[in-house]
């Protein structure tokens, strides 16, 4: 079984995920989201209170709010990136987008280390997570679905009540609908999502009430 912790960091209020194995202790970092050095102590406080040891490193999607803290997992936990390879532009254009916010300048984030791909599988202990390919938001958004325990890491795809915006380059209105109706609809309505922004929700929930369904 696996728990996990939401950390909500930076001015964009991104969700940073730490999905860990409860017997092993091992962890998946899902878009690292410390900007200052007091965002990177609380993250590595909050692993060394719960006796975690992080395998691996994955974007969800490559907007700046959820790269902001690659270069210091890399570097401080010997991490390997991987995102996905439609997400490898978007990536390399963060800290550009960074000063167009007007925003202090960002670490930019390492290359990525292996690409993954929908159809794919993440492992984490004896959990296993189903890569969706999910576009829209961004080129290259997946979400990683945990069959077995019920939930999903989506990213910027589905929030409580709303979807991903779809006004930045190369994002696409229709394609994000088209991604959430194929892909995360159909699962049950008990999966939890976990948004990357804002409080979890469930798939049910949000088929019931968001508006934009």
């Amino acid at each position: 079984m696996t728990t996990v912790v939401s950390l909500t960091q930076n001015p964009v209020q991104e969700n940073t995920y730490l999905v860990y194995d409860n017997d092993t202790k091992e962890a998946i970092i899902f878009d690292p989201g410390a900007f200052t050095n007091q965002e990177e102590k609380t993250l590595v406080a909050q692993i060394d209170s719960l006796g975690l040891k992080p395998v691996k490193l994955i974007n969800t999607h490559c907007h700046f709010d959820h790269v902001f803290g690659n270069a210091f997992v890399v570097k401080h936990y010997g991490l390997q990136l991987g995102i996905h390879p439609l997400e490898q532009q978007i990536l390399e254009s963060a800290p550009q987008f960074v000063q167009l916010y007007g925003m202090p300048p960002m670490t930019p984030s390492p290359a990525p280390d292996y690409f993954i791909n929908e159809g794919d599988t993440v492992t984490l202990g004896d959990a296993t997570f189903q890569v969706l390919f999910c576009p829209g938001h961004s080129p290259g958004s997946i979400c990683f679905y945990n069959k077995a325990e019920g939930y999903v890491i989506a990213g910027d795809v589905l929030f409580h009540r709303s979807i991903g915006r779809t006004d930045l380059p190369m994002g696409d209105h229709d394609t994000l609908i088209g991604s959430i109706l194929t892909k995360l609809m159909p699962l049950p309505d008990d999966v939890v999502v976990y948004p990357g922004h804002g409080p979890s929700t469930t798939i049910g929930e949000e088929r019931r009430e968001n508006p934009f369904f």
